[in-house]
This record gives structure tokens, sequence and C-alpha cells, in this order.
């Protein structure tokens, strides 16, 4: 779901692409590489794609460059196929940000950041106010602390396997039927493209 005229567009000339467009000077030995020098590269290596999706959604963007169908205007044989579509469009800019990989998501900063948190406490109640004597207790408290930082993380995890999967299903069909409503005429897949982000600044 994808327009890669925009996607194209925004690595050339949008600065939070500015990793990505680095890789496809490297390729192309070229400091500003054309459209379809960049077009070309981003067939021959499906990673500098895949490192545009990962930033977009880093940011809390949306690799979904559709908009809803507006169903008031579509013929009454297509409407339900097209609330249906408009339905999993808003599931999937949802649960997008489950795509990346737990490894590298916000969550799993997060859960170190408290747990680091906390760790400088424990060190600031021992030892800046001299409480030696409930040492073991604030200790034991820490230890409970990361018992429930693995806990969190591994259901956090789940969740991230858990919704990656309803993504990609929910991904193909709806490019199913979207292929279903061009075919009977319905729409016009190019017409629903988002051609630019006012997000980016």
């Amino acid at each position: 779901m994808l327009n890669m005229y925009r996607v194209i567009d925004e690595i050339r000339h949008v600065g939070l692409y500015d990793l990505v467009l680095q890789d496809v000077q490297r390729i192309t030995g070229k400091e500003k590489p054309s459209e379809e020098e960049v077009k070309d590269t981003l067939q021959k290596e499906p990673q500098i794609l895949r490192d545009y999706m990962q930033t977009t959604v880093e940011y809390n963007l949306s690799n979904i460059h559709l908009r809803d169908i507006q169903t008031q205007s579509i013929d009454a044989e297509c409407k339900e196929t097209a609330e249906k579509i408009n339905a999993n469009l808003a599931l999937l800019r949802k649960i997008e940000k489950y795509t990346l990989d737990f490894e590298q998501s916000s969550t799993l900063v997060l859960i170190f950041s408290v747990e680091f948190f906390v760790l400088f406490s424990v060190q600031y109640f021992i030892v800046l106010l001299d409480l030696k004597a409930y040492q073991w207790y604030i200790y034991g408290f820490f230890a409970l602390s990361i018992v429930w930082a693995w806990l969190f993380a591994k259901k956090e995890r789940k969740k991230y396997e858990t919704n990656n999967a309803l993504y990609e299903k929910k991904y193909e069909e709806t490019l199913k039927l979207i292929g279903e409503l061009e075919e009977k005429a319905c729409l016009n897949k190019k017409d629903l493209y988002i051609e630019s982000s006012d997000e980016h600044i």
C-alpha cells in the first residue's frame, strides 16, 4: 500500500530519510540520484525499502499511503466491500507499530529506562540516605522489579508477534479486496493514494 512515487520523493527530499538516502547514494555513486535511480535501487536492494518503512513507523508515521474510500459515492454493490476495506485500513494504521522488531521498539527502551531509574533509586536510598540497615529490603524490591520487567517484556513481545501476524493477514486481505473492487470498476487504487504527508517537517 506504499505509493512508490511518494517513497522516492521522500527519500530524495525529506531529511527524516537521510540515512536511507545515504545508502542509495552509496549504491548509485551519485550525490543526487534521480527518481529513476532511486526506483532501481529500491528494486535491487529491498532492504533499503524496509529501512524506509521502519524509519516511518519509528517516527509514528504510516506506510499505509491510502485514504479511506468515500463509500457514499460508490455503487451499492461495492459498498459493503468498501466499508470492509476502510475498517481494515483503520486497523492496519492502529497496529502498524507492531511491525517493528520488538528489540528495536520504544516499549523495550521504556522497560530498560524504568529499570535504570529503579537501580539509581536503590543506590540513592542505600548510600545517600544511609539506609544500609534496610538494604536487603531495598535490593529485594529491585529484584522484584527485574522479575516484573522480564514478565512485562515477555508479554509485550507476544503482543508484538500476535499483532504483527494480524497485520500481515489484514494487509493481504485488504489488497485482495481493493483488487476485487478495481476489477468491478468501482474504484481506481491510484485515486486513493495519499501523495504526501503533512507531518514531515
